[in-house]
């Protein structure tokens, strides 16, 4: 067995883990803000809003879908800043954000709103909040909800002689379904108690508050099987795809590149974790004019759907499912028929125990 990518992010992960990564004067230091006056920001407005997101794919596709059709309708440019949450906190601590705009989980959002680090929301500025129909779940004092990231079951389709895993209970089931597994670290997301749980019989709707011990002795009969604990979105497909596992857990929009190149993997939906990424404004950004502007157009519905169109986003949206074809809607975990077979992770109840769980987590699969 491989051993455990456990790494420092794992430590620091917990509730407290911003704020002990905001005090650590190297990281601090790295980030004491510059003059915005070139960008033309005021409390007012100005032409340049300033993004904080995380680049890559998402970054491409959030500029083809949102960024770049917000420039062409309103004038006003948009600069992404690519920033970890340690030296974004310092700036907004010494009153000089970089950014405006933060696209983050709404797990982080909370951590900020600790910390005093956002703008309590004028939803009034909004518009799109009640034609886009966002869930109320997903609209906080600080943050809105634009789309999730749901975590569930892939399997190699050519491994089980025709037969499909269907639950968690199969995920567990080794002999039935023979292979070596792989699930997360907290270097990747947050535990995955919730499967363990399912696995043994507690029903979605009565999983929280977490028996964690109970979902510590489920862990523990699987761990032999754990070949690998992933800690970043592509490597349950590139142990799938090497046939070093047949069943992983895994980011729901991950396995679409896979499929294309014809790797027989497919997901299972059953029991899916989701987690909701959303809006917030930066404590005293510099442009909060521009900073409303761009939520605004960035969560209306035609907005949510381009994004999905161009990268495997779930939109918080109802009403973007019906802006896409039939292929472009079931391709997505968030599509009507499927959103019933998940279950949205209780972030109050892992901002109250993540340090806990993943120091225990740390000392398991450690043995």
């Amino acid at each position: 067995m491989s051993d455990p990518q456990i790494g420092r992010r794992a430590l620091l992960r917990g509730a407290g883990g911003l704020a002990a990564l905001a005090a650590l004067p190297s990281l601090a230091a790295c980030g004491t803000g510059t003059s915005r006056a070139s960008a033309g920001g005021d409390k007012g407005g100005g032409k340049t809003v300033i993004i904080r997101d995380s680049g890559g794919s998402y970054g491409a596709a959030l500029q083809k879908a949102i960024y770049t059709p917000f420039t062409k309708e309103t004038g006003i440019a948009v600069k992404v800043l690519n920033l970890d949450d340690a030296p974004l906190l310092a700036q907004i601590k010494q009153g000089r954000p970089q950014c405006d705009l933060i696209n983050n989980s709404m797990m982080t959002h909370l951590k900020y709103v600790k910390q005093d680090a956002l703008e309590a929301l004028d939803k009034d500025r909004l518009k799109s909040l009640k034609s886009a129909k966002i869930p109320d779940g997903q609209i906080t004092d600080h943050a809105i909800g634009h789309s999730f990231y749901g975590q569930c079951i892939a399997y190699r389709t050519d491994a089980f002689g025709g037969r499909k895993p269907e639950s968690w209970a199969d995920f567990w089931d080794t002999k039935a379904f023979e292979g070596g597994r792989s699930m997360v670290s907290p270097d990747g997301d947050l535990p995955e108690l919730e499967f363990a749980l399912l696995a043994d019989g507690v029903p979605m709707d009565k999983l929280y508050p977490l028996d964690v011990d109970r979902a510590f002795k489920v862990l523990t009969r699987l761990r032999s099987g754990i070949k690998k604990f992933w800690d970043s979105g592509p490597l349950p497909g590139v142990l799938l795809s090497r046939q070093e596992v047949t069943m992983s857990t895994v980011w729901d929009g991950r396995l679409a590149d896979l499929q294309k190149q014809g790797v027989p993997v497919e997901r299972q939906l059953n029991g899916m974790r989701r987690q909701f990424v959303g809006y917030a404004i930066a404590k005293d950004a510099a442009n909060v004019d521009g900073a409303y502007r761009l939520m605004d157009f960035a969560l209306r519905p035609e907005s949510q759907a381009a994004l999905a169109k161009a990268f495997p986003s779930n939109p918080s949206s109802p009403l973007a499912y019906a802006k896409l074809s039939e292929g472009e809607r079931n391709a997505l975990a968030g599509a009507p028929a499927y959103y019933d077979k998940g279950f949205d992770a209780d972030i109050d109840w892992w901002l109250k125990n993540e340090t806990a769980v993943t120091k225990r987590w740390l000392e398991w699969a450690r043995g």
